[in-house]
């Protein structure tokens, strides 16, 4: 619903009550992803699109007679029509499920409050309840990138499962459909949640155009951050040694650090083994409000770069920040091996991990994700 959110917001400051379509699952080939939604209001005004063109006159009658009508949110499914050419389906061949139900803005101020956050640019997420029991179908939370969640969805265990899943969506900037319940240790009844966010992709700054930089920016990559490989080094800073990078940069490290957008999601990795690099970089780096920093080198260059920075004025209290050397001990030492340590790291920290075995532990595996400031992946 996060698409056609200056609309909605303006319905639901004005308290005009609309119909809304979502789609909430697609399988093969469809236009359009998982929560992008349509709306009608009560003068027939529609916003927004479910499939390009394919299905919308469908879905917007669905809207309006649910509006009219009221009564539970209905499914509907549609896929691409053998017989009849002119049927309504999907002509790309996939097939996609629309929830559609009636929304009162009145009855949900929490969704004003979060539709006002993504308008003014925070990162926010709405979770959805799209499947399950019959009186839990279409309620909605808010769950902002810090601080309470708004509204609930009927229980404080159905709210607490459902919010920690969001916080950890909403870090990896993703939109994703959840499952959640159905067992004790979360809450009791069943849930399937369409969890809509809105956030940019955590950022991944990798300092040194090392070949363990090549490594990390494709793991980086993999895991869903944007990642930027910064050197002053013209000679290796190119496109063509950092695949994917979204962005390669030749310009000495603690400038582009200086200038940068980072937040409590960044993480920002010092892979170049040279304290005239290493120092200004560090230096300002854990004065930011980033989520992870981390410096390679051996035990013996650590302890010479605690001196340095120190020196340089570094605070005990700000030295506490720094992984270094970086990564867990997995026994890495090839440079795929060494970004697998690094990432995992960066992971265990945003989500509090401890980095030991699971079968050295006990109790549930998935603990509950953190607020920011923390780091985001992707999985």
């Amino acid at each position: 619903m996060l698409n056609i959110a200056d609309t909605l917001h303006k319905w639901c400051r004005e308290a005009r009550p609309f119909g809304l379509a979502t789609v909430v699952h697609v399988s093969g080939s469809a236009p359009l992803p998982v929560g992008t939604a349509l709306a009608v209001d009560t003068d027939g005004t529609a916003v927004g699109s479910i499939s390009g063109g394919c299905v919308e006159a469908a879905v917007y009658e669905l809207g309006r007679h649910v509006l009219a009508h009221g009564g539970p949110p209905t499914r509907a499914r549609f896929g691409y029509a053998d017989d009849d050419a002119f049927a309504v389906g999907l002509t790309c061949g996939g097939e996609i499920e629309v929830l559609v139900q009636r929304v009162d803005p009145a009855a949900e101020p929490h969704l004003v409050a979060a539709l006002e956050a993504v308008l003014a640019g925070h990162p926010t997420a709405v979770a959805h309840v799209v499947d399950g029991p019959d009186e839990f179908v279409g309620r909605t939370l808010h769950v902002p990138d810090e601080g309470p969640h708004d509204g609930t969805l009927g229980e404080e265990s159905e709210d607490r499962a459902v919010v920690s899943h969001a916080r950890a969506l909403l870090r990896a900037g993703r939109t994703a459909r959840i499952e959640v319940g159905g067992d004790a240790d979360t809450c009791p009844e069943r849930l399937s949640v369409l969890v809509h966010t809105h956030a940019p992709r955590p950022r991944m700054l990798i300092f040194g155009a090392v070949d363990f930089a090549s490594a990390l920016s494709q793991a980086g990559h993999f895991l869903g951050f944007s990642v930027t490989v910064c050197d002053a080094r013209p000679a290796f800073t190119t496109p063509a040694r950092f695949p994917y990078a979204d962005e390669v940069v030749v310009d000495w490290p603690h400038r582009y650090l200086r200038d940068a957008e980072v937040d409590a999601r960044t993480a920002v990795c010092v892979l170049t083994h040279d304290a005239k690099f290493d120092i200004p970089l560090l230096r300002l780096a854990l004065t930011l409000p980033v989520g992870y920093v981390g410096a390679m080198g051996s035990r013996r260059t650590h302890e010479h770069r605690i001196d340095l920075l120190q020196e340089a004025g570094v605070t005990q209290d700000q030295l506490v920040r720094l992984h270094s050397p970086i990564g867990l001990d997995i026994g890495a030492r090839t440079p795929e091996e060494t970004a697998i340590s690094i990432t995992a790291e960066i992971i265990a920290h945003a989500n509090r991990g401890t980095g030991r075995p699971l079968s050295h532990g006990t109790g549930p595996i998935h603990r509950p994700a953190r607020a920011l400031p923390g780091l985001a992946t992707a999985v």
